[in-house]
């Protein structure tokens, strides 16, 4: 480790802890009830629209069964637009072959060349986490966490690469955005042989640079902590250090993002499949989170579609692959939620010295990055969901849906998941109301639901966590 890395990893408690003093949550009362406007989706497993506004087949249906228009917010998709487009290709095609250009990042390679190796992919990415640094005009802070490994006999010291953009809300909770920089080829120990990792996950970390240089602009209500984490092809043992160091300090993660292969559009067979997967974990895995992961990962989905993300997204209904694993597992493990993002179609196994720069589709990996970037947005700066969500019945006997008001709310988004799915298929957009009577509530058509707090720009926040009809 340099006397620059050494002096950036010192300060990394201090940025944490500045952070940790700019962000916050807010709730308070509440009016009465009409009928709801239900929108439906168009299949029992939908996919968002094909980009904003541009693709009518998967679109939302209006249905007003009782008559009631919804609220006419402002269009938040056009700002949102105009973020992503600043998402630049040709810089994560530099990202890419860059880090290729190393020959391996395996976790035993040199770490002492600025041109081969671990070492070398590890300078790579600081310096541009510093450049971030620069332009942000001190709303992003470059940093390390380094730790001890033993792979293959051989110990070392690895190092984390940490950018914190500060949230402005106290007590908001910080949102993890990561992706692994370490690679292997098909023979786990070799650490001099060919291993370039361009999709797997050269193309995760070129997002995860990308998202962080557009972001840096402004500040979020919540903190954003950008890692890219060495280490995780042997074990993931980078990220669970960092886990461990986030524990120790007590931190308030609100959730974890794992950007880990998102450039690959298409199989060996030349299938093309322009989507995206969301793995997460859930009850039945092994994993101490208590079903929040999985949670995540469903309103993930559902406001990616609600803000027309660039690419469809699917739910998985597993952790992930068979027999595979990524550094989403250390945080749902510790009981943080967490989810996976990687392309549909798997060009390459692991490790394949076939995943080459040149086999990347960058038109897609920056599709992949932009609508990762929306969700990020979503998470990181909507008003809190609401809370105290309780199911009575009123002096008609009918249901009622009552929740705590959330003093940012211009209106509320209903997300309603029928039983089994994986995901939610049908949405109510509500007025700033916070009660609601409807049939539907106990009727069985929903298991059920999760409400979401639209602020005054339009933008639909976190859901709350789900309550079951039942």
């Amino acid at each position: 480790m340099t006397n620059s890395s050494r002096t950036h990893h010192t300060t990394l408690w201090i940025v944490i802890w500045l952070a940790f003093v700019l962000i916050a949550c807010n709730l308070g009362a509440a009016p009465a009830a009409q009928p709801p406007t239900l929108a439906p989706r168009f299949t029992a497993t939908p996919f968002p629209t094909l980009g904003f506004g541009g693709n009518t087949g998967n679109q939302v249906l209006e249905v007003a069964p009782e008559g009631i228009g919804t609220p006419s917010a402002p269009n938040i998709d056009v700002e949102l637009y105009n973020l992503t487009e600043q998402v630049d290709i040709e810089r994560l095609r530099t990202h890419v072959q860059t880090l290729e250009s190393f020959t391996t990042r395996h976790v035993n390679s040199s770490q002492s060349s600025n041109t081969y190796g671990i070492g070398a992919a590890r300078t790579y990415i600081y310096d541009q986490f510093a450049e971030i640094e620069a332009q942000s005009q001190g709303r992003f802070v470059a940093s390390t966490l380094a730790f001890d490994m033993t792979y293959s006999g051989v110990p070392t010291r690895q190092e984390n690469i940490i950018g914190v953009l500060n949230g402005t809300e106290v007590g908001a909770g910080f949102i993890i955005v990561g992706a692994h920089y370490d690679s292997i080829n098909t023979n786990f120990e070799d650490s001099t042989g060919f291993a370039p990792g361009a999709n797997d996950n050269g193309s995760g970390v070129a997002g995860l640079i990308e998202i962080a240089r557009v972001m840096s602009s402004r500040q979020y209500r919540n903190s954003i902590i950008f890692v890219a984490f060495s280490a995780e092809e042997v074990g993931a043992v980078g990220s669970e250090a960092f886990v461990n160091w986030a524990q120790g300090r007590g931190l308030d993660v609100a959730g974890m993002v794992n950007i880990d292969s998102i450039g690959n559009s298409n199989n060996r067979e030349g299938v093309v499949n322009e989507s995206l997967r969301i793995f997460s974990c859930q009850e039945e895995d092994i994993c101490n989170d208590n079903g929040l992961s999985r949670h995540m990962a469903r309103s993930m989905e559902f406001l990616a579609f609600a803000h027309s993300a660039v690419l469809p997204m699917r739910v998985e209904r597993s952790a992930d692959r068979d027999g595979r694993f990524g550094d989403h597992f250390s945080f749902s493990n510790a009981g943080y939620p967490a989810i996976r993002i990687i392309n549909t179609l798997e060009e390459f196994g692991n490790g394949s010295t076939l995943d080459v720069a040149s086999a990347v589709e960058y038109p897609f990996l920056r599709k992949s990055t932009q609508s990762i970037l929306l969700m990020i947005v979503t998470l990181a700066d909507s008003p809190p969901p609401p809370r105290n969500i309780t199911l009575r019945t009123n002096a008609n006997g009918e249901p009622m849906l009552l929740w705590e008001s959330v003093p940012e709310a211009s209106a509320y988004m209903i997300a309603l998941r029928t039983p089994g799915s994986p995901l939610y298929d049908a949405q109510v957009e509500w007025s700033n109301q916070t009660t609601m009577t409807w049939e539907a509530l106990t009727d069985g058509t929903y298991e059920a639901l999760a409400i979401g707090t639209i602020g005054d720009n339009g933008l639909i926040g976190r859901l709350s966590p789900e309550y079951v009809l039942r």
